[in-house]
């Protein structure tokens, strides 16, 4: 470059290709400190195309105002955690009655299963009288504070699609998650971290990322994934050796405020909108991560330990993302699938998520409106059919949306000719557990 040469002249003769190759300066990067700066171009406590995710008013006032939900990759077994089945002792070791398996699909079962009973004990606890394996003795110490829905349901049966069913309403990739539509439907009250985020202990498997996607929505809305090694996010840091950016960076928000007018893009306003985040998360980020600065008594209280990677330190960070306005943090537990070692395997997963998850909300349904010391729903004497008050997928997440202030069938978003829904054309709320 001709250091005598004016910049502003040779901007004028560059195109915009050639102007990101020879700065040697991302897009991500510029945009970032342009934003800071506060040249956004719309308030950020509106919402609009420019600002996709500044707070907007529920559809009626809310019980709940953000959510943690934690997900056991793989799926507890409900007869060794709350559901005490004393008939299965029955038929221990017996081959299953031919009623429950004639005419069934099953995904991975060969020949003629046998039966299984539990070999963990059950005891009731608290005035709710609810029954919690010995598998959980903190979930057992706070049983008043939670709902047991033992009825929910869903036409899919195999891992992946049935995760899919569970987060998006449908058994395919390609539909936003819950945690899409709730930051579309309420926006985010925090302007230094993702409205959505997504923290992992253990290898995902099963649906992978599409758990946390954004579908058809707008990208805005997509689950952002904090790690707990490295870099907490990834790509989040600068760029080394970055040097006079000031001129450059306004010349590149000219060319993207102007390139936004012209074809109206969402991606283009969800990119200002996430570089904003972005820059502010560099600050943000690293003092969040740090649970050190927690007391002894808090971390005593979860098992956290900082440094290390787990379920309990995530439980203590979702926390820690509610508290700074975070709308939606999901939580993902994997190893939960026991088939081939359930006794040595299930006493080992439930020591790491008994403690934390009993600390300040639960595996099952608790707060933000929910019933306290609940239990929903009835199967028959082998667990394995329900008999009353079932909840399928599409209820039990119009309860949730409910909850928020959200009505499912008033939130919908139009694509390809029709609007959507996260629970399609199906769902009630289920008022029995509202508070």
């Amino acid at each position: 470059m001709n250091s005598s040469q004016p910049f502003s002249d040779l901007l004028l003769n560059m195109t915009r290709r050639e102007l990101f190759k020879r700065s040697g300066v991302a897009l991500g990067a510029a945009a970032l400190e342009w934003l800071l700066a506060g040249s956004a171009g719309a308030a950020e406590t509106e919402p609009g195309p420019m600002n996709p995710l500044a707070p907007k008013p529920p559809h009626f006032p809310a019980r709940a105002k953000a959510v943690i939900y934690m997900h056991m990759v793989g799926a507890p077994s409900q007869i060794d955690l709350f559901e005490h089945k004393p008939a299965l002792e029955k038929y221990d070791g017996k081959p299953c009655p031919e009623e429950f398996i004639m005419g069934k699909r099953f995904a991975f079962l060969r020949g003629h299963p046998n039966i299984a009973a539990s070999r963990y004990s059950f005891k009731r606890h608290g005035q709710s009288g609810a029954e919690v394996s010995e598998l959980l003795p903190r979930m057992a110490s706070v049983a008043d504070e939670f709902a047991v829905v033992k009825t929910v349901h869903t036409e899919e049966f195999n891992h992946a699609p049935a995760q899919l069913f569970l987060h998006a309403g449908f058994g395919r990739p390609g539909r936003p998650s819950l945690g899409a539509w709730v930051t579309y439907g309420l926006g985010s009250e925090s302007q230094c971290l993702p409205a959505y985020v997504v923290l992992l202990s253990g290898p995902l498997g099963g649906a992978g990322t599409s758990l946390w996607s954004t579908g058809f929505l707008p990208s805005v809305y997509q689950g952002v994934q904090f790690r707990s090694g490295g870099d907490p996010v990834l790509f989040l840091s600068s760029p080394k050796g970055q040097k006079d950016r000031r001129r450059l960076i306004d010349t590149i928000a000219q060319l993207n405020q102007a390139q936004f007018a012209e074809v109206g893009d969402p991606e283009i306003a969800t990119r200002i909108n996430q570089y904003e985040t972005a820059f502010r998360m560099q600050t943000s980020v690293p003092e969040l991560m740090d649970i050190s600065q927690e007391s002894k008594a808090t971390l005593e209280t979860y098992g956290a330990q900082p440094g290390q990677t787990s379920f309990a330190n995530n439980c203590l960070l979702a926390r820690r993302l509610i508290e700074r306005g975070v709308r939606m943090v999901q939580l993902y537990d994997a190893d939960w699938d026991h088939h081939h070692d359930l006794v040595s395997l299930l006493p080992r997963k439930c020591k790491d998520v008994d403690q934390a998850t009993a600390a300040p909300f639960t595996m099952l349904l608790a707060g933000g409106g929910v019933k306290q010391g609940i239990t929903y729903g009835r199967t028959d004497e082998f667990g394995y059919n329900i008999v009353e008050k079932p909840v399928h997928v599409h209820d039990l997440n119009a309860t949730m949306l409910h909850l928020l202030g959200l009505d499912h069938e008033r939130l919908t978003y139009r694509y390809q000719g029709r609007a959507f829904r996260l629970t399609d054309v199906h769902g009630k709320v289920v008022d029995e557990i509202v508070g």
